[in-house]
């Protein structure tokens, strides 16, 4: 039985249903003592089961871990998908810094983590693409840090001539933790789409040396962020030209507050009704994340020109980090293929 299976979410509702029987049988047999100890025992049994039943069913529902390899860590990490390579142009070590975000257009202000190339510092005279990079929820950018090693797999790929160098920005995509916005701009709470299409590009300009050009800006995201990339992308051909979305889906699943998850907000209406924009479109996700294959399938399904449509499906996987360590690569190498090169002008 796999840990998402339905045969196991059986097993462990009935033994939730007999483990308060067991507990009433056994409640007042014995000794002081055993009685005790079987009374600990048996509400051990009635925690344990219940919580379990919880577990395998959020589990069932999110699709994060479809095999015993994946919970225990044990899977290995699937191979990513190579994208050709380039001439390698820098072989040091990128670096973080802050960039302070006024919200002039949306009235958020927020500190943004940035990574800058190693050729950043090491060529002042040249303005680099750019990358807006979407966490999922709940997070935070440090995610991309801290469970993706962002850092490292750069590095990596830039090093390797893989990926020209390239500015990654790691904006907020709330004011709440536990709010969950899906980087829209929601009726009753904070603007985050004028927030991350309009202030965040706005001072990643005014404080760093990037492009500015459409052809320059890219977007790239993992399960929520994932949506978040694909909907900007689509909602803002004017400003970016490429997305990658990773393990992400077809609509936001909130109340944005006007409708518009129905409609402007769903991806799946916004391919079918509205027309489509000329952008180049990355779709990623492991076979077993059913939720997430599913919206990626019916995506696919109705992207064509001119949108520029790549998939990559890994075969086993599930919605969790070590599936989007395996996509990260290749993701941000495609993004690089299509992103405007470092430019001097």
């Amino acid at each position: 039985m796999a840990p998402d299976s339905p045969t196991l979410l059986g097993l462990c509702a009935v033994l939730t249903v007999l483990a308060p029987v067991l507990a009433a049988v056994v409640w007042d047999r014995g000794d002081r003592w055993l009685r005790l100890a079987g009374r600990t025992a048996v509400a051990a049994l009635c925690l344990v089961t219940l919580v379990s039943t919880v577990l395998v069913a959020a589990n069932r529902q999110a699709e994060t871990y479809p095999s015993w390899a994946e919970l225990l860590g044990t899977a290995g990490e699937a191979p990513a998908v190579p994208v050709g390579p380039r001439s390698a142009q820098d072989r040091s070590p990128g670096r973080f810094t802050t960039v302070d975000v006024a919200g002039t257009a949306s009235g958020v202000s927020r500190p943004m983590l940035v990574y800058v190339p190693a050729a950043y510092d090491t060529s002042p005279g040249t303005r680099f693409p750019v990358i807006e990079a979407f966490d999922g929820f709940p997070g935070s950018p440090t995610t991309w840090v801290r469970g993706l090693d962002v850092a490292g797999y750069l590095d990596s790929e830039i090093s390797a001539g893989r990926m020209a160098p390239t500015v990654v920005l790691f904006p907020p995509q709330t004011t709440d933790p536990a709010l969950d916005t899906e980087c829209t701009d929601l009726a009753d709470g904070p603007r985050m789409e004028t927030f991350l299409t309009v202030d965040v590009p706005a001072a990643a300009r005014a404080h760093l040396r990037i492009r500015g050009d459409r052809a320059g800006w890219g977007l790239i995201g993992y399960s929520a962020g994932g949506y978040c990339a694909t909907n900007l992308l689509l909602r803002h051909p004017d400003r970016y030209l490429a997305g990658a979305s990773l393990s992400g889906y077809a609509d936001p699943g909130i109340r944005v507050g006007d409708g518009s998850e129905h409609t402007t907000n769903d991806d799946r209406w916004r391919l079918r009704h509205l027309p489509l924009p000329p952008v180049a479109l990355y779709l990623a996700c492991a076979r077993t994340d059913l939720p997430a294959t599913r919206d990626t399938t019916a995506l696919t399904g109705l992207s064509h020109a001119p949108i520029d449509l790549t998939t990559t499906y890994l075969a086993v996987g599930g919605h969790n980090l070590q599936t989007w360590r395996a996509l990260e690569p290749s993701a941000f190498d495609w993004l690089s293929s299509w992103l405007a090169a470092p430019s001097t002008r």
